[in-house]
């Protein structure tokens, strides 16, 4: 899980059921993190991503928080700011304690369809998703994941994790893609060969009829446990849609507004060396957990497509092919 790095939480609050299917997530990281952003694809819908750029002032966040409902759900961040403001947590801006700015960087997804019109996270899912935050937490049709769809199947919320070194690299993701996660003449999923799944991959064709959806977007978290400067962080974020392209055909499109953050807890700085070639000691040590960042990522993927239950009328990968859970 991407709270195998230490530091990071992760919360969630969604209504699935009675005309609901969406939802919120929340990455907590209470002691703050050097934050970073990539965004591909066409359609994005995101909130203090130009914060996050390297030339710019504020240097650490103090969560993420990923949504459905489109372009409204947005406002549930406004929760989660309330939430740590309430704790005094954000970037100073005044002489007492309280006086602080949190800060919050945002994406959201589109679920629209997934629901009946109106019904969409709003400040109370972050501030619920805040209060829920753990170092355990569930995965498939819950969050962000609650109304989420990849291709033809079901999405939801997935999460993986890596030791390199002594770094710990997680990622989260949110999967809700235009394309496909799996090759529906085989049911194998692209990114199986990331991982040992627990499923034995079926052999066969999918019963259902190919699904298409022209709004979507997928979006996530990768943190590491290295102090990083925030152009460094963002190696990580760029590295991680790698992943998602391994996951995910095609990936990026114009409908898709794909953005990964990445988080950087400062726990171990990264290796330097003496004499001619030490100056490259540092880049290899990023290039190690960017690449790490590339395969959690992925895994996160295949993790949120099985774990995901049909909900809003979209058929689940375990109801397609129930044999790969036998």
């Amino acid at each position: 899980m991407i709270t195998d790095v230490p530091g990071v939480l992760v919360g969630h609050h969604e209504r699935v059921g009675g005309g609901w299917a969406t939802g919120t997530t929340v990455v907590l990281v209470p002691e703050g993190a050097v934050g970073a952003v990539d965004q591909r694809g066409g359609a994005p819908g995101t909130r203090e991503t130009n914060l996050l750029e390297p030339e710019n002032l504020v240097q650490r966040v103090n969560a993420v928080c990923l949504s459905g409902g489109s372009a409204y759900g947005l406002a549930a961040a406004d929760g989660v700011m309330r939430w740590l403001a309430e704790r005094n947590l954000g970037f100073p801006v005044g002489t007492q304690p309280h006086e602080v700015v949190p800060i919050v960087p945002a994406a959201v997804l589109f679920d629209l369809p997934r629901s009946e019109w109106g019904n969409r996270p709003d400040a109370s899912f972050g501030y619920a998703a805040c209060e829920a935050a753990s170092g355990s937490f569930a995965l498939g049709t819950v969050g962000a994941g609650a109304g989420a769809a990849v291709g033809s199947l079901k999405g939801g919320i997935g999460s993986a994790s890596e030791v390199v070194g002594e770094f710990t690299v997680g990622a989260l993701a949110a999967v809700n893609a235009a394309g496909e996660a799996v090759d529906l003449t085989t049911g194998r999923a692209y990114a199986a060969d990331h991982g040992d799944f627990g499923v034995t991959w079926p052999s066969r064709p999918a019963d259902l009829p190919p699904r298409r959806t022209d709004l979507n977007t997928t979006i996530g978290v990768v943190a590491v446990d290295a102090a990083l400067s925030k152009a460094e962080a963002r190696r990580i974020a760029v590295a991680a849609q790698d992943g998602l392209a391994r996951a995910v055909r095609p990936a990026h499109t114009m409908f898709d507004g794909d953005t990964v953050f990445a988080l950087a807890t400062g726990a171990h700085e990264l290796p330097g060396a003496s004499g001619p070639f030490g100056a490259a000691a540092r880049p290899a040590a990023l290039d190690a957990l960017c690449s790490a960042a590339a395969r959690v990522f992925a895994r996160a993927m295949v993790h949120g497509l099985l774990a995901a239950t049909t909900a809003g009328g979209v058929p689940a990968y375990r109801d397609v092919w129930p044999e790969a859970f036998a």
